[in-house]
């Protein structure tokens, strides 16, 4: 089965040409005479567009696939990351006796015994899962609080992963090593792109998608940082109903972002609409550190009804990023140093955070910097695109032996999804004039005296415990200090290595005296 399905693979690559870039390129001649004897043809569609759909042609796991190297500018030309970021899941739903069998394995009841109501219809179905609409009874007292005596009815939505979904993916998770290490003996750009590293990242991506209390514990964080917020709002998870295969969650009445003339008809403010989604996802990446990164037209929504108009809804929290305080410093001083043309500062904190190696010179990478953000700044800011800077950057950044972090990655992709969703509400929107006021009050915030006395209360239980111990650390501290020195340790006459070959020296003496003395003395 799995020489049929390898079969098909290479077939659907003749037929998009990707071949080419193994056959053509390679340094084996016998398979550049392959690709001579095949013979060179012409396509209309560029290479980034073949690829992606050539993965669709695949299935849902090459899909999936495509999506995950789209996060990686890193390792891939931009043209074919912009490309597959392209790439949607459009796969057909299962049927209801599997979402039935999956779920009555997950709980040990009856689907009727755990839902007052379910529709058995789904509204929304993925490479991995699906969603279905249903009805739960909860029991909450007078002030909310779930577990009282009341009992209310709660509309929910339940996503259920598919049926048997794990040995599909293994086995083509298998197959795409095989395709990579192809790629990376025969292509000649092949180790640079370290195909298989990606297949190993994709691998792991995969596996935590397959964990739904994972995705309901992402969601139940985003809620938690957004409690009260007029800008987003994500849905409750009922846990009581959540298992690894089922995920439980609050039904959210809302339009797609990307129905506008259907949210103007309903009162939303559609340039409101596109500065509030760069608030939201400069406040999820700096007061945060933790950003919903799937944030695509398909996985937002607006509330219409009052007094919500024009409020976000977050969906599918499957992929989510999360950043360190260095790095959240970091980015806010190099994106303020972009705004203000600073680009010796760009290089700074490049080489201050590790991103770079600290021998990097740089007056070097200030030049390099330059070349790549100066040609823009001659185009009005509205017109230029903050996350497609970024993979220019990604692109010289090679140059200089960049390591770069999977999180910032996910940032990248995660700015590019938000910049085109931006631009889409409001062709016009300036996303540097939006997020510029946003970052200086941050970097306020985080070296005003607000921010200091933060931190010592954060720190306080480490620090009452850590300062009644100063005295006796500062005492033994002096006591080594004008302690005499000790002895220094006897040296060996000879060296490790001296004493190695003396004594091989000494054996082969032996042998030969043994060679001249044993014949005499038997005589």
């Amino acid at each position: 089965m799995r020489l049929f399905r390898l079969a098909k693979i290479i077939g659907v690559f003749h037929t998009y040409g990707l071949d080419e870039f193994v056959l053509r390129d390679s340094p084996s001649r016998f398979l550049r005479a392959i690709g001579w004897l095949l013979g060179k043809r012409s396509f209309s569609d560029s290479r980034g567009a073949r690829l992606r759909m050539a993965l669709e042609a695949l299935g849902p796991i090459f899909v999936k696939f495509g999506q995950v190297l789209s996060t990686r500018p890193d390792l891939i030309p931009p043209d074919i990351a912009e490309e597959l970021s392209k790439l949607q899941d459009r796969v057909p739903p299962f049927p209801a006796e599997d979402v039935r069998r999956v779920m009555e394995a997950e709980y040990g009841k009856k689907v009727e015994e755990r839902f007052a109501q379910f529709d058995w219809k789904p509204v929304a179905s993925a490479s991995i899962a699906q969603v279905h609409f249903a009805q739960i009874q909860i029991k909450v007292d007078n002030a909310g609080a779930t577990h009282g005596s009341t009992v209310e009815s709660r509309d929910v939505a339940v996503k259920v992963l598919r049926p048997n979904i794990l040995p599909v993916i293994d086995s083509d998770i298998a197959l795409l090593r095989v395709l990579a290490g192809w790629v990376e003996k025969f292509s000649a750009d092949g180790r640079r792109l370290k195909p298989r590293e990606v297949v190993a990242e994709f691998d792991n991506y995969l596996h935590d998608e397959l964990d739904l209390v994972r995705e309901a514990a992402n969601c139940s964080q985003l809620r938690r940082n957004f409690e009260g917020s007029h800008l987003l709002y994500m849905p409750e998870v009922y846990w009581d109903w959540c298992e690894k295969s089922v995920m439980v969650m609050e039904r959210l009445y809302a339009t797609p972002v990307n129905q506008i003339e259907a949210l103007r008809e309903k009162g939303v403010d559609i340039k409101k609409l596109a500065r509030d989604g760069v608030e939201i996802f400069f406040t999820q990446v700096f007061r945060d550190g933790f950003f919903h990164a799937d944030m695509h037209p398909g996985n937002i929504a607006v509330r219409t009804e009052a007094p919500h108009v024009g409020q976000y809804v977050g969906m599918d929290f499957g992929i989510v990023g999360t950043l360190t305080d260095n790095d959240r410093r970091y980015l806010a001083e190099n994106f303020l140093a972009f705004f203000r043309r600073d680009y010796r500062r760009v290089a700074m904190a490049h080489i201050e955070s590790g991103w770079v190696p600290k021998d990097t010179r740089p007056d070097e990478l200030e030049n390099a910097v330059r070349s790549v953000c100066e040609p823009i700044f001659a185009r009005p800011l509205a017109d230029i695109s903050f996350g497609k800077v970024l993979m220019r950057l990604f692109s010289v950044s090679r140059r200089f032996n960049v390591e770069i972090q999977p999180q910032l990655v996910l940032l990248q992709k995660t700015l590019l999804n938000v910049e085109g969703l931006g631009r889409q509400l409001d062709p016009y929107l300036d996303l540097w004039a939006t997020a510029q006021p946003f970052l200086e009050k941050w970097m306020r915030d985080q070296v005003g005296p607000d921010a200091v006395m933060k931190r010592l209360t954060e720190q306080g239980p480490y620090l009452s415990s850590a300062l009644p111990q100063v005295p006796r650390l500062i005492h033994q501290a002096l006591e080594r200090y004008n302690a005499p020195p000790p002895p220094p340790a006897p040296q060996p006459i000879l060296s490790g290595w001296a004493t190695f070959w003396l004594a091989v020296i000494a054996i082969c003496m032996m042998a030969i005296l043994a060679t001249l003395w044993i014949p005499i003395l038997l005589d």
